[in-house]
Protein backbone atom coordinates (compact mmCIF):
# COMPACT_ATOMS: atom_id res chain seq x y z
CA UNK A 1 0.00 0.00 0.00
CA UNK A 2 1.74 2.86 -1.06
CA UNK A 3 1.99 6.67 1.14
CA UNK A 4 -1.38 8.18 -0.60
CA UNK A 5 -3.18 5.38 0.42
CA UNK A 6 -2.09 5.15 3.69
CA UNK A 7 -2.89 8.95 4.49
CA UNK A 8 -6.63 8.61 2.70
CA UNK A 9 -7.08 5.50 5.57
CA UNK A 10 -5.34 7.59 8.06
CA UNK A 11 -7.80 10.59 7.69
CA UNK A 12 -11.14 8.22 7.82
CA UNK A 13 -9.20 6.60 11.35
CA UNK A 14 -9.34 10.65 12.14
CA UNK A 15 -12.62 10.87 11.09
CA UNK A 16 -13.52 8.11 13.84
CA UNK A 17 -11.80 9.08 16.26
CA UNK A 18 -12.86 12.61 16.04
CA UNK A 19 -16.39 11.13 16.49
CA UNK A 20 -15.69 9.71 19.55
CA UNK A 21 -13.33 12.24 21.11
CA UNK A 22 -16.25 14.99 20.50
CA UNK A 23 -18.99 13.54 20.43
CA UNK A 24 -19.21 9.60 22.18
CA UNK A 25 -16.86 6.67 22.08
CA UNK A 26 -20.19 4.16 22.22
CA UNK A 27 -21.75 6.16 19.13
CA UNK A 28 -17.99 5.90 16.90
CA UNK A 29 -17.71 2.11 18.10
CA UNK A 30 -21.04 1.74 16.53
CA UNK A 31 -20.83 3.40 12.86
CA UNK A 32 -17.41 1.56 13.30
CA UNK A 33 -18.89 -2.04 12.91
CA UNK A 34 -21.32 -0.79 10.02
CA UNK A 35 -18.26 0.53 8.27
CA UNK A 36 -16.51 -2.86 8.86
CA UNK A 37 -19.90 -4.84 7.77
CA UNK A 38 -20.35 -2.65 4.67
CA UNK A 39 -16.64 -2.81 3.87
CA UNK A 40 -17.17 -7.04 3.86
CA UNK A 41 -20.48 -6.40 1.38
CA UNK A 42 -18.69 -3.79 -1.06
CA UNK A 43 -15.66 -6.01 -1.11
CA UNK A 44 -18.13 -9.02 -2.60
CA UNK A 45 -19.69 -6.47 -4.88
CA UNK A 46 -16.33 -5.53 -6.16
CA UNK A 47 -15.72 -9.37 -6.73
CA UNK A 48 -18.54 -9.15 -9.21
CA UNK A 49 -18.25 -5.62 -10.84
CA UNK A 50 -14.92 -4.61 -10.57
CA UNK A 51 -13.52 -8.29 -11.64
CA UNK A 52 -16.26 -9.19 -14.00
CA UNK A 53 -18.39 -6.20 -14.70
CA UNK A 54 -21.28 -8.25 -13.39
CA UNK A 55 -23.93 -5.65 -12.24
CA UNK A 56 -25.70 -6.39 -9.37
CA UNK A 57 -28.43 -4.73 -7.94
CA UNK A 58 -30.18 -7.55 -5.45
CA UNK A 59 -27.04 -7.22 -3.02
CA UNK A 60 -30.37 -6.40 -0.70
CA UNK A 61 -31.60 -9.73 -1.30
CA UNK A 62 -28.45 -11.63 -0.75
CA UNK A 63 -27.79 -9.79 2.82
CA UNK A 64 -31.49 -11.21 3.51
CA UNK A 65 -30.99 -14.35 3.23
CA UNK A 66 -27.43 -14.01 5.74
CA UNK A 67 -30.18 -12.71 8.14
CA UNK A 68 -32.12 -15.58 7.54
CA UNK A 69 -29.52 -18.44 8.09
CA UNK A 70 -28.74 -16.80 11.88
CA UNK A 71 -32.78 -17.30 12.49
CA UNK A 72 -33.13 -20.54 10.90
CA UNK A 73 -29.41 -22.10 12.40
CA UNK A 74 -29.38 -20.28 16.02
CA UNK A 75 -32.73 -19.32 17.22
CA UNK A 76 -34.42 -22.46 19.29
CA UNK A 77 -36.63 -24.81 17.96
CA UNK A 78 -40.36 -24.21 18.33
CA UNK A 79 -41.75 -27.96 19.48
CA UNK A 80 -45.55 -27.00 19.34
CA UNK A 81 -44.56 -25.77 15.63
CA UNK A 82 -42.98 -28.95 14.66
CA UNK A 83 -46.07 -31.17 16.20
CA UNK A 84 -48.13 -28.64 14.39
CA UNK A 85 -47.12 -28.68 10.79
CA UNK A 86 -43.29 -28.43 10.65
CA UNK A 87 -42.91 -31.73 9.25
CA UNK A 88 -45.38 -31.51 6.46
CA UNK A 89 -43.99 -28.02 6.20
CA UNK A 90 -40.35 -30.12 5.47
CA UNK A 91 -42.30 -33.01 3.30
CA UNK A 92 -43.85 -30.38 1.03
CA UNK A 93 -40.91 -28.34 0.38
CA UNK A 94 -38.72 -31.54 -0.19
CA UNK A 95 -41.22 -32.68 -2.65
CA UNK A 96 -41.68 -29.19 -4.10
CA UNK A 97 -37.44 -29.74 -5.07
CA UNK A 98 -38.28 -32.82 -6.62
CA UNK A 99 -40.77 -31.76 -9.03
CA UNK A 100 -38.67 -28.75 -9.99
CA UNK A 101 -35.79 -32.02 -10.49
CA UNK A 102 -37.85 -34.14 -12.38
CA UNK A 103 -38.68 -31.03 -14.50
CA UNK A 104 -35.15 -30.15 -15.82
CA UNK A 105 -34.41 -33.87 -16.51
CA UNK A 106 -37.42 -34.20 -18.81
CA UNK A 107 -36.15 -30.91 -20.27
CA UNK A 108 -32.85 -32.33 -20.35
CA UNK A 109 -33.76 -36.06 -21.20
CA UNK A 110 -36.22 -35.79 -23.51
CA UNK A 111 -36.09 -34.64 -27.52
CA UNK A 112 -37.14 -30.96 -28.69
CA UNK A 113 -41.27 -30.75 -29.28
CA UNK A 114 -44.35 -30.78 -28.11
CA UNK A 115 -44.05 -33.97 -26.43
CA UNK A 116 -41.59 -32.59 -23.95
CA UNK A 117 -43.92 -29.49 -23.60
CA UNK A 118 -46.60 -30.96 -22.79
CA UNK A 119 -44.86 -33.41 -20.13
CA UNK A 120 -43.24 -30.30 -18.65
CA UNK A 121 -46.29 -28.52 -18.41
CA UNK A 122 -48.34 -31.72 -16.99
CA UNK A 123 -45.73 -32.09 -14.63
CA UNK A 124 -45.06 -28.59 -12.82
CA UNK A 125 -48.84 -27.45 -12.66
CA UNK A 126 -49.89 -31.07 -11.48
CA UNK A 127 -46.96 -30.98 -8.85
CA UNK A 128 -47.91 -27.50 -8.05
CA UNK A 129 -51.03 -28.28 -6.85
CA UNK A 130 -49.94 -30.90 -5.14
CA UNK A 131 -47.25 -29.38 -3.68
CA UNK A 132 -49.76 -26.98 -2.31
CA UNK A 133 -52.27 -29.48 -0.97
CA UNK A 134 -49.08 -30.59 1.25
CA UNK A 135 -47.83 -27.44 2.05
CA UNK A 136 -50.41 -24.81 2.86
CA UNK A 137 -52.12 -26.86 5.46
CA UNK A 138 -48.84 -27.45 8.00
CA UNK A 139 -48.00 -23.67 7.23
CA UNK A 140 -52.03 -22.81 8.88
CA UNK A 141 -51.59 -24.91 11.41
CA UNK A 142 -47.95 -23.49 12.63
CA UNK A 143 -48.80 -20.53 12.55
CA UNK A 144 -51.70 -20.36 14.55
CA UNK A 145 -49.60 -21.67 17.44
CA UNK A 146 -48.73 -19.31 19.95
CA UNK A 147 -48.79 -16.30 17.20
CA UNK A 148 -48.18 -13.55 19.31
CA UNK A 149 -44.58 -14.66 20.27
CA UNK A 150 -44.09 -17.83 18.10
CA UNK A 151 -46.12 -19.21 15.00
CA UNK A 152 -42.69 -20.53 13.21
CA UNK A 153 -41.14 -23.63 13.73
CA UNK A 154 -37.83 -21.96 15.35
CA UNK A 155 -34.10 -22.91 14.18
CA UNK A 156 -32.12 -24.94 15.12
CA UNK A 157 -30.66 -23.61 18.43
CA UNK A 158 -26.77 -23.86 17.22
CA UNK A 159 -23.87 -21.19 17.71
CA UNK A 160 -24.10 -18.11 15.97
CA UNK A 161 -20.92 -18.48 14.36
CA UNK A 162 -21.72 -21.51 12.65
CA UNK A 163 -25.09 -19.13 10.82
CA UNK A 164 -22.20 -17.06 9.32
CA UNK A 165 -20.73 -19.54 6.58
CA UNK A 166 -24.76 -21.05 6.28
CA UNK A 167 -25.22 -17.20 5.09
CA UNK A 168 -22.86 -17.09 2.54
CA UNK A 169 -24.04 -20.98 1.26
CA UNK A 170 -27.53 -19.55 0.99
CA UNK A 171 -26.69 -16.48 -0.81
CA UNK A 172 -24.09 -18.49 -2.83
CA UNK A 173 -26.84 -20.96 -3.99
CA UNK A 174 -29.39 -18.34 -4.64
CA UNK A 175 -26.79 -16.83 -7.11
CA UNK A 176 -26.20 -19.84 -8.41
CA UNK A 177 -30.03 -20.00 -9.47
CA UNK A 178 -29.65 -16.87 -10.76
CA UNK A 179 -26.59 -16.83 -12.82
CA UNK A 180 -27.54 -19.99 -14.88
CA UNK A 181 -30.84 -18.25 -15.97
CA UNK A 182 -29.36 -14.78 -16.87
CA UNK A 183 -25.68 -15.00 -17.16
CA UNK A 184 -24.49 -15.56 -20.65
CA UNK A 185 -27.41 -13.39 -22.10
CA UNK A 186 -27.59 -9.25 -22.33
CA UNK A 187 -26.00 -7.75 -19.12
CA UNK A 188 -29.22 -5.75 -18.46
CA UNK A 189 -30.77 -9.06 -17.90
CA UNK A 190 -28.80 -9.79 -14.53
CA UNK A 191 -29.46 -6.70 -13.20
CA UNK A 192 -33.29 -6.74 -14.29
CA UNK A 193 -32.78 -10.40 -12.76
CA UNK A 194 -31.40 -9.43 -9.17
CA UNK A 195 -33.62 -6.95 -8.46
CA UNK A 196 -36.51 -8.87 -8.77
CA UNK A 197 -35.45 -11.75 -6.72
CA UNK A 198 -34.14 -9.35 -4.12
CA UNK A 199 -38.03 -8.22 -4.16
CA UNK A 200 -39.09 -11.89 -4.14
CA UNK A 201 -37.08 -12.76 -0.95
CA UNK A 202 -37.54 -9.57 1.04
CA UNK A 203 -41.87 -10.41 0.38
CA UNK A 204 -41.23 -14.43 1.25
CA UNK A 205 -39.41 -12.98 4.47
CA UNK A 206 -42.18 -10.79 5.03
CA UNK A 207 -45.03 -12.98 4.64
CA UNK A 208 -43.77 -16.63 5.37
CA UNK A 209 -44.82 -15.99 9.56
CA UNK A 210 -43.80 -20.03 9.73
CA UNK A 211 -40.17 -19.34 8.78
CA UNK A 212 -39.23 -16.47 10.64
CA UNK A 213 -42.23 -14.81 11.90
CA UNK A 214 -42.46 -12.39 8.91
CA UNK A 215 -43.20 -8.92 10.07
CA UNK A 216 -43.41 -9.74 13.05
CA UNK A 217 -39.83 -10.00 13.49
CA UNK A 218 -37.60 -12.62 15.24
CA UNK A 219 -36.05 -11.23 17.96
CA UNK A 220 -33.50 -12.53 20.83
CA UNK A 221 -30.87 -14.18 18.43
CA UNK A 222 -28.20 -15.19 20.48
CA UNK A 223 -24.60 -13.13 20.21
CA UNK A 224 -21.47 -14.79 18.74
CA UNK A 225 -19.05 -15.78 20.59
CA UNK A 226 -17.22 -14.05 22.44
CA UNK A 227 -19.07 -11.56 22.87
CA UNK A 228 -20.64 -10.90 26.27
CA UNK A 229 -24.06 -9.35 26.99
CA UNK A 230 -23.59 -6.18 28.76
CA UNK A 231 -25.94 -7.11 31.32
CA UNK A 232 -23.56 -9.90 32.55
CA UNK A 233 -20.59 -7.80 32.82
CA UNK A 234 -22.49 -5.32 35.06
CA UNK A 235 -23.10 -8.51 37.44
CA UNK A 236 -19.69 -9.37 37.33
CA UNK A 237 -17.57 -8.75 40.29
CA UNK A 238 -14.61 -8.70 38.19
CA UNK A 239 -15.47 -5.78 35.76
CA UNK A 240 -17.15 -3.70 37.98
CA UNK A 241 -14.09 -3.62 39.89
CA UNK A 242 -12.02 -2.79 36.95
CA UNK A 243 -14.77 -0.21 35.88
CA UNK A 244 -14.22 1.27 39.42
CA UNK A 245 -10.49 1.52 39.80
CA UNK A 246 -10.04 3.32 36.02
CA UNK A 247 -12.86 5.56 37.16
CA UNK A 248 -15.89 4.53 34.35
CA UNK A 249 -19.01 4.04 34.83
CA UNK A 250 -20.20 0.74 34.39
CA UNK A 251 -23.33 0.81 32.20
CA UNK A 252 -21.28 2.89 29.62
CA UNK A 253 -18.65 0.74 30.13
CA UNK A 254 -19.81 -2.95 29.41
CA UNK A 255 -21.35 -1.13 26.73
CA UNK A 256 -18.28 0.17 25.25
CA UNK A 257 -16.18 -3.51 25.39
CA UNK A 258 -19.11 -5.23 23.99
CA UNK A 259 -18.48 -2.87 20.61
CA UNK A 260 -15.10 -3.54 21.09
CA UNK A 261 -15.36 -6.95 21.04
CA UNK A 262 -17.49 -6.72 17.87
CA UNK A 263 -14.78 -4.43 16.52
CA UNK A 264 -11.85 -7.07 16.74
CA UNK A 265 -13.85 -10.15 15.57
CA UNK A 266 -15.09 -7.94 12.88
CA UNK A 267 -11.85 -6.81 12.02
CA UNK A 268 -10.61 -10.58 11.71
CA UNK A 269 -13.10 -11.30 9.17
CA UNK A 270 -12.55 -7.79 7.32
CA UNK A 271 -9.01 -8.65 7.20
CA UNK A 272 -9.42 -12.47 5.51
CA UNK A 273 -11.84 -11.53 2.66
CA UNK A 274 -9.23 -8.52 1.94
CA UNK A 275 -5.85 -11.42 2.36
CA UNK A 276 -8.02 -13.71 0.30
CA UNK A 277 -9.40 -11.09 -2.13
CA UNK A 278 -6.12 -10.15 -3.06
CA UNK A 279 -4.35 -13.62 -3.17
CA UNK A 280 -7.27 -14.48 -6.15
CA UNK A 281 -7.21 -10.66 -7.62
CA UNK A 282 -3.05 -11.35 -8.24
CA UNK A 283 -3.42 -14.51 -9.23
CA UNK A 284 -3.73 -16.40 -12.95
CA UNK A 285 -7.65 -16.71 -12.20
CA UNK A 286 -7.57 -13.01 -11.49
CA UNK A 287 -6.16 -11.66 -14.49
CA UNK A 288 -8.07 -14.02 -16.69
CA UNK A 289 -11.22 -12.39 -14.41
CA UNK A 290 -9.98 -9.23 -15.74
CA UNK A 291 -8.95 -10.13 -19.53
CA UNK A 292 -12.95 -11.33 -19.62
CA UNK A 293 -13.91 -7.92 -18.06
CA UNK A 294 -12.17 -6.21 -20.72
CA UNK A 295 -13.03 -7.66 -24.20
CA UNK A 296 -14.92 -10.91 -23.65
CA UNK A 297 -14.96 -11.48 -27.44
CA UNK A 298 -11.00 -12.16 -27.11
CA UNK A 299 -11.19 -13.83 -24.23
CA UNK A 300 -13.60 -16.47 -25.46
CA UNK A 301 -11.64 -16.41 -28.78
CA UNK A 302 -8.64 -17.92 -26.47
CA UNK A 303 -10.31 -20.63 -25.82
CA UNK A 304 -12.11 -19.12 -21.88
CA UNK A 305 -15.63 -19.96 -20.57
CA UNK A 306 -16.78 -16.84 -20.36
CA UNK A 307 -20.42 -18.06 -18.78
CA UNK A 308 -19.28 -20.44 -16.60
CA UNK A 309 -16.35 -17.90 -14.97
CA UNK A 310 -19.34 -15.24 -14.86
CA UNK A 311 -21.40 -17.53 -12.60
CA UNK A 312 -18.18 -18.72 -10.72
CA UNK A 313 -17.58 -15.13 -9.32
CA UNK A 314 -21.14 -13.88 -8.84
CA UNK A 315 -21.72 -17.13 -6.86
CA UNK A 316 -18.49 -16.02 -4.72
CA UNK A 317 -19.63 -12.04 -4.44
CA UNK A 318 -22.90 -13.05 -3.07
CA UNK A 319 -21.58 -15.61 -0.87
CA UNK A 320 -19.90 -12.88 0.74
CA UNK A 321 -22.42 -10.40 1.14
CA UNK A 322 -24.68 -13.40 2.55
CA UNK A 323 -21.75 -13.80 5.23
CA UNK A 324 -21.75 -10.40 6.14
CA UNK A 325 -25.48 -9.91 6.05
CA UNK A 326 -25.63 -12.83 8.61
CA UNK A 327 -22.96 -11.13 10.93
CA UNK A 328 -24.82 -8.51 10.97
CA UNK A 329 -27.67 -10.13 12.04
CA UNK A 330 -25.98 -11.94 14.66
CA UNK A 331 -24.87 -8.27 15.94
CA UNK A 332 -28.73 -7.01 15.95
CA UNK A 333 -29.45 -9.90 17.95
CA UNK A 334 -33.04 -9.92 15.50
CA UNK A 335 -34.39 -10.16 12.00
CA UNK A 336 -36.11 -7.41 10.58
CA UNK A 337 -37.62 -7.89 6.95
CA UNK A 338 -38.47 -4.67 7.16
CA UNK A 339 -35.38 -2.48 7.45
CA UNK A 340 -33.93 -4.76 4.39
CA UNK A 341 -34.27 -1.84 1.67
CA UNK A 342 -32.59 -0.85 -2.03
CA UNK A 343 -31.33 2.03 -0.57
CA UNK A 344 -29.58 0.73 2.28
CA UNK A 345 -28.07 -2.55 1.19
CA UNK A 346 -27.60 -1.92 -2.49
CA UNK A 347 -27.50 1.67 -3.01
CA UNK A 348 -25.23 2.78 -0.77
CA UNK A 349 -22.86 -0.53 -1.34
CA UNK A 350 -22.87 0.31 -4.63
CA UNK A 351 -21.37 4.56 -3.77
CA UNK A 352 -18.77 2.45 -1.22
CA UNK A 353 -17.57 0.55 -4.26
CA UNK A 354 -17.75 3.09 -6.69
CA UNK A 355 -16.21 6.05 -4.37
CA UNK A 356 -13.19 3.82 -3.02
CA UNK A 357 -12.56 2.65 -6.31
CA UNK A 358 -13.91 -0.54 -8.14
CA UNK A 359 -11.84 -3.43 -9.14
CA UNK A 360 -9.16 -2.34 -5.62
CA UNK A 361 -10.21 -4.28 -2.78
CA UNK A 362 -8.66 -1.38 -0.61
CA UNK A 363 -10.23 1.08 -2.59
CA UNK A 364 -13.65 -1.37 -1.52
CA UNK A 365 -12.46 -1.31 2.07
CA UNK A 366 -11.97 2.40 2.40
CA UNK A 367 -15.44 3.46 0.70
CA UNK A 368 -17.20 0.79 3.32
CA UNK A 369 -15.61 2.58 6.52
CA UNK A 370 -16.26 6.25 4.93
CA UNK A 371 -19.49 6.08 3.66
CA UNK A 372 -20.38 4.47 6.33
CA UNK A 373 -19.11 6.96 8.45
CA UNK A 374 -20.89 9.34 6.53
CA UNK A 375 -24.64 7.62 6.38
CA UNK A 376 -24.80 7.77 9.97
CA UNK A 377 -22.82 10.57 11.26
CA UNK A 378 -24.61 12.36 8.91
CA UNK A 379 -28.15 11.44 10.51
CA UNK A 380 -26.33 12.34 13.91
CA UNK A 381 -25.27 15.59 12.98
CA UNK A 382 -27.91 17.02 10.51
CA UNK A 383 -30.53 18.68 13.11
CA UNK A 384 -28.02 20.25 14.74
CA UNK A 385 -26.50 21.53 11.90
CA UNK A 386 -29.58 22.64 10.19
CA UNK A 387 -30.35 24.51 13.59
CA UNK A 388 -26.84 26.66 13.07
CA UNK A 389 -28.13 26.90 9.22
CA UNK A 390 -31.48 28.41 10.34
CA UNK A 391 -30.50 30.33 13.50
CA UNK A 392 -31.67 33.55 11.44
CA UNK A 393 -34.69 32.70 10.61
CA UNK A 394 -38.36 33.54 12.58
CA UNK A 395 -39.70 30.41 14.92
CA UNK A 396 -42.28 28.93 12.57
CA UNK A 397 -43.84 25.67 10.38
CA UNK A 398 -40.71 26.36 7.84
CA UNK A 399 -37.94 26.23 10.32
CA UNK A 400 -39.59 23.46 12.04
CA UNK A 401 -39.53 21.47 8.95
CA UNK A 402 -36.13 22.07 7.81
CA UNK A 403 -34.81 20.56 11.40
CA UNK A 404 -37.17 17.96 11.95
CA UNK A 405 -36.57 16.53 8.37
CA UNK A 406 -32.64 17.71 8.37
CA UNK A 407 -32.02 13.52 8.92
CA UNK A 408 -32.25 13.65 5.13
CA UNK A 409 -29.49 15.45 4.85
CA UNK A 410 -27.31 12.11 4.65
CA UNK A 411 -29.20 11.72 1.01
CA UNK A 412 -27.69 14.91 -0.18
CA UNK A 413 -24.66 14.60 0.93
CA UNK A 414 -23.57 10.90 -0.49
CA UNK A 415 -25.00 12.30 -3.60
CA UNK A 416 -22.56 15.62 -3.37
CA UNK A 417 -19.52 13.06 -2.61
CA UNK A 418 -20.25 10.90 -4.67
CA UNK A 419 -20.63 14.13 -7.87
CA UNK A 420 -17.17 15.02 -6.20
CA UNK A 421 -15.38 12.34 -6.71
CA UNK A 422 -16.50 11.32 -10.18
CA UNK A 423 -15.05 14.25 -11.45
CA UNK A 424 -12.29 14.84 -10.04
CA UNK A 425 -11.38 11.04 -9.12
CA UNK A 426 -13.58 9.20 -11.64
CA UNK A 427 -11.86 5.56 -11.35
CA UNK A 428 -12.09 6.35 -7.25
CA UNK A 429 -10.03 7.17 -3.98
CA UNK A 430 -8.12 4.02 -4.85
CA UNK A 431 -7.89 3.53 -8.65
CA UNK A 432 -7.55 -0.09 -9.89
CA UNK A 433 -3.92 -0.61 -10.97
Amino acid sequence: MNKRNLILFGLVAILYIGTGYFQSWNLALNILTVGLLSAIMALGVNMQWGYAGLFNTGIMGFAALGGLAVALVSSPPVPAGWAAGGWGILAGLCFGVAVIIAATQIYKRMAKGKLRNVAMLALLIGGFFAFRELFDPSVEAVEVINSATAGNIGGLGLPSLLAWPVGGLLAAVAAWAIGKISLGLRSDYLAIATLGIAEIIIAVLKNEDWLARGVKNMIGLPRPWPVPYEVDLQQSAAFLDWATRYGFEPVGASSIVVKLVYVALFTVVLAIVVWMSEKALNSPWGRMMRSIRDNEVAAAAMGKDVTRRHLQVFVIGSAVVGFAGAMMTSMDGQLTPGTYNPLRFTFLIWVMVIVGGSGNNWGAVLGGLLIGWLWLIVESLGPGVMSVLTYGMSDGWLKAHLVDSAQNMRLLTLGVILLLVLRFSPRGLIPEK
